[in-house]
């Protein structure tokens, strides 16, 4: 099929593209570039604002039989301090694409959502029928889309796969791409900074949670195995399925004490860690339970391991320093 990935530049929707050209299929990106990388773009490229529903005309007027929508602003704790920013971006992009879709005749869409959809102190392992309250305004701009999917697809025929994935992290198994932002904000991309020596001081937030050792759990899965996620997502569209939601998960939580004592022993550098305060919006238990997509879709994660996670992102950021540059 021929498929348009938004957001194609950036760390989980690059891995998507790749995945996507794996199984055959003929993908174009679309990105404005402000967080993604054109070195991590490996297929026709489209450099754009989902904003400008002109370019985005002029783009879909190609013709495609699907769109992977990964394009937004991914930062919780930002998003609680400038709403404004993340409803525009996030939620009115949206619905610019999926109207743009519904134009040019595009009926599929797999979306890119989050476990930061879920009401805050839910019983782990986390399943989709569980009550979805976000706890920040990133998951609520995450959740207004997924509400709306279901009646584009009611009333267009647009149907559609919402994956709610937890921590992706990680890095290509060949060492050929991996996480590049800046500032780093995601634990292991920024306790393995620390490690290198380009981070200090390294701050772990918060250590007062309500679980073992006091620091946060989430469950970390591996970018590999959620691009694949995505794929199958885009199969059982194809296939005729109906429009659904899927968590993606390993299933395993890991505490933010046992990252960094990870990253430590992987890295064999013993650096520094200070305590800092809890960030606002942060749950204090995030673990998925995968078990829909798996009977489902097939799905099953294969590099979701915490040593395979660490130990390919240790070697992506020890040999690209400076990422993508």
């Amino acid at each position: 099929m021929r498929v348009l990935v938004t957001g194609g530049a950036g760390y989980i929707g690059s891995f998507a593209v790749r995945a996507l050209q794996e199984a055959g299929h003929e993908v174009v990106v679309y990105d404005n570039l402000s967080y993604g990388h054109r070195q991590a773009v490996r297929a026709s490229l489209e450099v754009a604002d989902l904003a400008d529903s002109s370019a985005l005309d002029g783009c879909l007027r190609q013709g495609f039989d699907a769109v992977m929508h990964f394009a937004a602003f991914i930062e919780a704790g930002e998003s609680m301090v400038d709403a404004a920013r993340f409803f525009a971006n996030n939620t009115a992009n949206s619905i610019t694409l999926l109207n743009a879709c519904v134009r040019h005749g595009v009926r599929r869409v797999v979306f890119s959502s989050s476990a930061a959809v879920y009401q805050d102190g839910l019983p782990v392992p986390i399943k989709e029928i569980d009550p979805t309250i976000p706890a920040n305004v990133y998951g609520e701009t995450k959740l207004l889309v997924e509400r709306m999917l279901p009646w584009y697809d009611r009333v267009h025929g647009l149907r559609s796969v919402s994956l709610r994935y937890f921590n992706a992290t990680g890095a290509a198994l060949d060492g050929s791409m991996g996480q590049d932002h800046e500032p780093a904000t995601h634990l292991i991309t920024v306790a393995i900074k620390a490690a290198l020596g380009q981070q200090t001081p390294f701050v772990l937030f918060g250590d007062d949670y309500p679980t073992p050792d006091g620091t946060c759990i989430r469950d970390y899965i591996h970018v590999v195995d959620l691009a694949a996620a995505h794929v199958l997502a885009l199969d059982h569209l194809s296939s005729g399925g109906p429009s659904d939601v899927f968590n993606v998960g390993a299933g395993t939580g890991h505490s933010n004490r046992e990252v960094v004592k990870t990253v430590k022993r992987v890295s064999g550098v013993d650096f520094p860690v200070e305590i800092g305060p809890r960030r606002a919006g942060d749950p204090a238990e995030l673990v998925a339970d995968s078990t829909k997509i798996q009977s489902l879709l097939g799905w099953k994660p294969e590099y979701s391991d915490l040593d395979t996670i660490v130990s390919s992102a240790w070697e992506w950021h020890r040999t690209h320093p400076h990422g993508y540059r």
